[in-house]
């Protein structure tokens, strides 16, 4: 690859904080921002709303036709934060893997050393003889930095002529000023001054001392100055306050990320290795004992947890129970990739059907490394089988009130550590008495029901909710309605955090707009009390499957028809409450239910059904197969060839003799397209 871009008149730098524009083998924006902050480039995001704000024409490849227009006029950049809100439902965004819980090792779609390659437009050559030049070039957008994807470059030397890097654009980021290493001056007199009675007791010395009126009117104007300024504070500099805190508050906690380590620990030279103790009489014993035969997929090193049974109990659950502590608070304390380093290892242990004996078989389970089985000998020696690090989770303040606001409905870990580092709430009656007007409407109803939320809901009452639902979808439409209950309830869970339900048809039109009708017909008899929110993507793009270059951003896993309500039982014998001399009615003691409704056309339905079903690391090893493996987009409305773009009917839907006849051999022929052996719902449980 760096002979042909020097072939095509390239400059290239292999100093990453020379370049503006990089060229790397990545499909993730936070891979691309985590690379160029390994390699000490300081920026900050630039979102899609802000992109408008730098005149994306400036990406555009440079013609021979426009230098004479950019030789005139230069376009000026200028920066819009815009903030971003994250939408969290009971699916899993599409995610990687990181392959172990202490070292951060390079995705399987992440850039390596030698995959990627950094080039930069610092010189005057042509378009003509620098047909890679679709950069923004430095004496236009100096403070801007792109990762482009590397497709950009095969398409461009396979059409002949540079594409339009808008369709590869992975990150842009703003980059920041370097820092000099200059002390900072001591307050003097003069700035303190100033800072108490405004500049205007500087220019005018001369004048006495200030009247009361003068100082009150310039206290109010420096009031209202201060206000104006904390309005403007930009999204990026919030984001780095709520971060900074996060990290100060966490600095050398054994159960937090290793970039909250002080800086008198981050030097490798100066740390103690993490070794595992082990006295001789340990090491004989734990070799001379006879262990279990490993699982196949151990010894041919299947690493993706779709191609292995995963049940939904397991011998080691004390232990995994342990590490879903540890994963949570890397959650709540914003290490995404420590969360995704757990996950891989909790998935692992759970699918291994034996007790743990020693450290050595840890070592031998894919996603597991010195770290997970470190942790695991300090549990197994421990009296209480209690781990240091999840004493100090339980016992740390912060965090528990970072997981009370993270239990919320509609918030999410970005908005626990804002709530609590940011506006400074400790409680839910914070929320309640500051900043109830500034709550979404999602989020005010998950306080308003936040006890009834975290109740578990059986199954009975599990299948009593799907049946009302099914009745009037079959009211609405006729008998050919399908209602199928997925979620932890079709994994074989006893209880349930909420509802998920997905209604198809054989008829294409059926399915169009029913979750709208459906909701409607529900809400007449009392059934949903709140619609929070109502989606329908999937009937306005026609009821195909999501095209493989979207320009929805944020359209995580699923991408179908969907509802999610609030739900509660309208059967009660209820107390009997007068509200004034005209009469009363009655109080409904039912708790409300989170309840979604998922509306799938019939000719995909076997892959909505198994995205639903599985467990959330199943269903991201799931994708991440079909990618590595098959070369193929997957998602809950149909699989799409990552080449071409072009739709697979892996359930034959097409030829009505080879036509599914019920979803159940629908979504077995989706495992069958994969090559993957089909798992039974209730193994495939890796949480």
């Amino acid at each position: 690859m760096e002979h042909q871009l020097t072939e095509s008149g390239a400059a290239l730098t292999y100093d990453i904080c020379e370049a503006r524009l990089v060229l790397g083998n990545i499909s993730k924006r936070r891979r691309a921002k985590f690379e160029l902050q390994a390699g000490r480039v300081r920026c900050t995001d630039v979102y899609p709303a802000d992109l408008a704000t730098f005149k994306l024409e400036t990406l555009r490849p440079v013609k021979q036709a426009d230098k004479k227009l950019h030789a005139r006029k230069r376009r000026k950049v200028q920066v819009t934060d815009s903030q971003s809100t994250t939408n969290e439902s009971t699916e899993a965004e599409a995610q990687d893997d990181s392959p172990s819980a202490s070292k951060i090792e390079a995705e399987d779609d992440g850039v390596q050393a030698s995959q990627s390659s950094v080039l930069t437009a610092l010189g005057s050559q042509s378009a003509k003889s620098r047909p890679h030049s679709a950069s923004c070039r430095k004496e236009e957008c100096p403070d801007l930095i792109k990762v482009i994807n590397l497709d950009w470059l095969r398409d461009s030397l396979r059409l002949g002529e540079a594409q339009d890097i808008r369709g590869y654009l992975i990150y842009v980021g703003q980059l920041l000023p370097i820092d000099k290493e200059s002390p900072s001056p001591k307050p003097s007199e003069e700035t303190l001054l100033q800072r108490i009675v405004g500049s205007e007791a500087q220019e005018e010395p001369d004048k006495g001392l200030c009247q009361p009126k003068e100082i009150l009117a310039r206290a109010n104007a420096e009031t209202r100055q201060k206000l104006k300024s904390k309005a403007r504070v930009p999204v990026a500099a919030k984001r780095d306050h709520i971060a900074n805190a996060a990290k100060r508050d966490f600095a050398n906690r054994d159960f937090a990320n290793r970039s909250f380590t002080s800086t008198t620990s981050r030097n490798p030279l100066t740390q103690r290795p993490h070794l595992l103790h082990q006295t001789t009489s340990e090491h004989e014993e734990s070799t001379s004992q006879h262990l279990p035969p490993l699982p196949e997929w151990i010894t041919q090193k299947q690493i993706y947890a779709c191609q292995r049974p995963t049940p939904l109990t397991s011998p080691n659950d004390a232990f995994i129970a342990q590490l879903k502590e540890i994963k949570l608070a890397r959650l709540l304390t914003n290490d995404d990739i420590g969360v995704r380093a757990y996950s891989t290892s909790i998935a692992s242990l759970a699918a291994y059907p034996y007790r743990l004996q020693s450290s050595s078989e840890i070592l031998a389970l894919p996603g597991c490394d010195q770290k997970i089985a470190h942790l695991f000998h300090e549990w197994q020696t421990s009296p209480d089988h209690r781990i240091q690090a999840v004493k100090n989770i339980e016992n740390d303040p912060a965090l528990k009130v970072l997981a009370l606001f993270y239990d919320i409905w509609g918030v999410g870990a970005t908005t626990a550590r804002e709530f609590y580092y940011d506006k400074k709430w400790h409680d839910l009656d914070d929320i309640v008495e500051f900043g109830w007007n500034t709550l979404s409407r999602v989020q005010q109803i998950g306080i308003k029901f936040y006890d009834d939320f975290l109740l578990k809901i059986p199954r009975a009452k599990v299948e009593a909710i799907a049946g009302t639902v099914e009745r009037h979808a079959r009211n609405l439409i006729d008998d050919g309605i399908v209602c199928v209950i997925v979620g932890g309830y079709r994994r074989g869970k006893a209880e349930s955090g909420d509802v998920d339900i997905i209604l198809s048809h054989p008829k294409q039109s059926a399915t169009a707009g029913l979750v709208d009708q459906v909701v409607q017909s529900l809400e007449k008899e009392g059934w949903i009390t709140h619609t929070l929110t109502l989606n329908l993507t999937n009937t306005k793009r026609g009821q195909e499957t999501l095209p493989y270059v979207t320009s929805t951003k944020g359209a995580g896993f699923d991408t179908l028809d969907k509802a999610l309500v609030v739900w509660q039982d309208q059967a009660f014998s209820g107390q009997r409450i007068v509200q004034d001399a005209r009469g009363g009615n009655f109080k409904n003691p039912n708790p409300h239910r989170r309840v979604d409704i998922i509306v799938s056309p019939w000719r995909t339905i076997g892959c909505a059904v198994a995205g639903w079903t599985s467990g959330t690391t199943f269903q991201r090893d799931l994708r991440r197969y079909a990618k590595k493996v098959k070369g193929w987009k997957f998602d809950s409305s149909g699989i799409r060839e990552r080449g071409s773009g072009k739709w697979i009917d892996v359930e034959g839907w097409l030829d009505p003799e080879t036509r599914c006849a019920n979803w159940e051999e629908a979504e077995r022929r989706v495992f069958e397209s994969l090559g993957l052996e089909y798992r039974e719902p209730q193994d495939r449980c890796t949480g």
